[in-house]
């Protein structure tokens, strides 16, 4: 741009790259004044299943975009999605206008937990889902650790809830199928600090600027060498959850070893501190 000649400060040619710049005042592309980047902003969208995460899909499939245009308030500016969630995969999708932002918490070294549940079905035990903080291997695949806990099992039907950091192309599900589980619903309920809690499906809001300057200066300040670390997943506040798979904010329980839960005549858990007990 520079050597085509279209960049000026106070209507002077700029000639060379090595221009130091104080401010932007009086800087021009193409005669049109360069404003400062907007702040940065970041919305909570709970995605439901059956949108593509793209902006717009060759075989004419709804995308997150349809849903967005009556999700979102007048003024929004163009957004774009933090990660993807596959096109029957719901819950938490984030969004922000800020590319920087959204390349840094996509980044597996940045180490930013996500958290999932998982409705299904077959034989798993409490032992096999530990196993999984070791990481797994799959067709030569290498899945980094996996801390998932049972939440509740009706038969061989049950809940699972699995936090993770590296967030590759179908890794819930995959470990998940390798465990010999089928997979009727998958829900992602947090990413880092920010949850889904009872947002509607289909709704979106935005996340308050505070939290997000927050954020931003704890990935800022974060050391590399943690980020970096395979087995840096943190330890988390476990939630309650609703019949429909949608979660509650719940104080910490003490977590460990599932046992059978009595369901209650609703279909929810019997209670937010109900943990399982003995391992069989």
């Amino acid at each position: 741009m520079i050597t085509e000649g279209r960049i000026r400060i106070n209507d002077e040619l700029v000639t060379t790259p090595a221009t130091v710049l104080e401010s932007l005042r009086g800087v021009t592309v193409d005669g049109n004044p360069v404003k400062a980047p907007e702040s940065v902003r970041l919305f909570a969208f709970h995605k439901p299943s059956g949108l593509i995460t793209a902006e717009r899909d060759p075989a004419g499939r709804p995308t997150i975009y349809t849903a967005l245009r009556n999700a979102l308030p007048p003024g929004t500016p163009r957004l774009m999605p933090v990660g993807r969630l596959d096109l029957n995969t719901e819950g938490l999708l984030l969004m922000t206008n800020d590319g920087e932002l959204k390349r840094a918490m996509e980044l597996p070294a940045s180490g930013i937990p996500r958290t999932y549940r998982a409705r299904t079905y077959g034989a798993v035990t409490q032992t096999q889902l530990e196993d999984l903080i070791e990481g797994v291997t799959i067709e030569g695949m290498h899945y980094d650790r996996i801390d998932a806990n049972m939440e509740r099992r009706t038969g061989r039907n049950q809940w699972i809830e699995l936090t993770l950091s590296e967030g590759k192309n179908r890794e819930v599900r995959r470990v998940l199928e390798h465990l010999g589980l089928e997979v009727s619903r998958l829900l992602r309920t947090s990413y880092g600090p920010f949850q889904l809690l009872d947002l509607p499906r289909g709704q979106a809001v935005e996340i308050r600027p505070a939290d997000v300057d927050r954020f931003v200066q704890s990935l800022k300040a974060a050391p590399k060498a943690e980020h970096a670390n395979p087995h840096s997943v943190p330890s988390r506040p476990k939630s309650t959850w609703t019949k429909d798979g949608l979660p509650v904010p719940a104080a910490k329980p003490s977590r460990r070893a599932p046992r059978r839960e009595p369901e209650r005549p609703s279909g929810r858990p019997a209670g937010p501190n109900s943990r399982p007990g003995p391992r069989r």
